[in-house]
């Protein structure tokens, strides 16, 4: 059922829609947090997980216009929930009675589509509110890996959970990425897909679309649209979390692998060209590489290597012993936190990494 409207700071959420409140001719200015592709007509097609959309106005009233089926998306102002919407379809969402003066005006997208994903048209002012430049972060931060990353089933209260609670339990923006990074006051993107691996997919499922096949997509479901020169994205830190699916089931018949040791040597192999090739693209960055149990030592040996061909120094930092009270025993939110924790004292440690340090 689309939820529609909000007067005086009451969601309503009704079965026929109520008439669109009119709209200026001009959106409000928005900065986008995540990987986009602009449309024909303007609007911004998005799929991988942790995408936001900000603007600020000077009002008591803005409309938020996005569409999307498949997507749990939460919308904010000041920081404070206004709305979620879940998979509502077609949205005009009005959000009235703030106090008189500026506000900030953010929608989040919550869950993982990996197909489909949403599209936001625009922030619009409305009834006398007038647009204020969008805001923009020096820090900025990106987040690659899978499941954990994404932020699988963290909202969950048991481990055990259908495709579609995994779906509606996933909370990306409450995943350690977007934790860290909020702390920081850091811009983030979030390119993770659940199941993926650096050279072996969860159960040897779809070998031969891996994340560092997925990783240039604008969009994670269209091979069409690759990412090229990124201006204004220039993260003073990448955070790889990629291993755990490589080794997590064991090789069966048909796999490429003979042996686990040869599966290991390839993943060592392939995970260093693909974090040589990040670097290459983006030579400003640390790169910190998150280890799974699993793979510590391999992680380790590959950091070692970039860090052997490369100006960068690759810091590694083990997972550790997690609850894994989630959907599919992933990473609870409470092990987000501490994953956060962890991550914020380790960039704590490296100094002159931020603009004005």
């Amino acid at each position: 059922m689309p939820m529609i409207g909000l007067l005086s700071g009451f969601l309503l959420s009704v079965a026929n829609p109520v008439p669109e409140p009119p709209r200026p001719a001009k959106p409000l200015p928005v900065h986008v947090g995540g990987r986009v592709l602009r449309a024909s007509d303007g609007s911004l097609l998005f799929g991988w997980p942790g995408v936001y959309f900000e603007s600020r106005f000077n009002g008591t009233a803005v409309l938020v216009a996005v569409d999307s089926t498949t997507e749990q998306m939460r919308v904010l102002v000041d920081g404070q929930q206004k709305a979620l919407l879940d998979k509502a379809g077609r949205t005009r969402l009005a959000i009235r009675d703030l106090p008189p003066g500026d506000h900030v005006v953010r929608l989040e997208k919550l869950t993982e589509s990996q197909a489909g994903g949403g599209r936001f048209l625009a922030f619009y002012p409305i009834v006398g509110s007038t647009p204020l430049p969008a805001m923009k972060r020096q820090r900025q931060i990106e987040f690659i890996g899978d499941s954990y990353t994404v932020g699988y089933g963290n909202t969950s209260p048991g481990t055990t959970c259908t495709k579609q609670e995994v779906h509606d339990r996933t909370d990306t923006q409450r995943a350690f990425g977007p934790i860290t990074a909020n702390r920081l006051g850091a811009d983030y993107r979030v390119i993770a897909y659940s199941g993926r691996g650096v050279v072996r997919n969860y159960g040897g499922d779809a070998p031969d679309i891996t994340m560092p096949t997925l990783y240039p997509r604008v969009l994670p479901d269209d091979a069409a649209h690759l990412v090229g020169t990124e201006a204004g994205w220039r993260p003073q830190v990448i955070v790889i979390a990629l291993g755990t699916n490589d080794f997590s089931t064991p090789l069966h018949v048909g796999e490429r692998w003979q042996t686990s040791d040869a599966l290991r040597a390839d993943f060592r192999e392939k995970y260093g060209a693909f974090a040589k090739g990040i670097l290459a693209r983006q030579p400003q960055a640390s790169l910190i590489l998150l280890a799974p149990a699993k793979a510590d030592a391999d992680v380790r040996r590959v950091a070692a290597n970039v860090t052997a061909g490369s100006t960068r120094s690759v810091t590694t930092l083990s997972l550790g012993k997690l609850a894994l009270a989630g959907c599919d025993y992933h990473p609870s939110l409470a092990d987000h936190r501490a994953l956060a924790a962890m991550l914020q004292t380790a960039l704590g440690r490296m100094p002159g990494l931020w603009p004005g340090q």
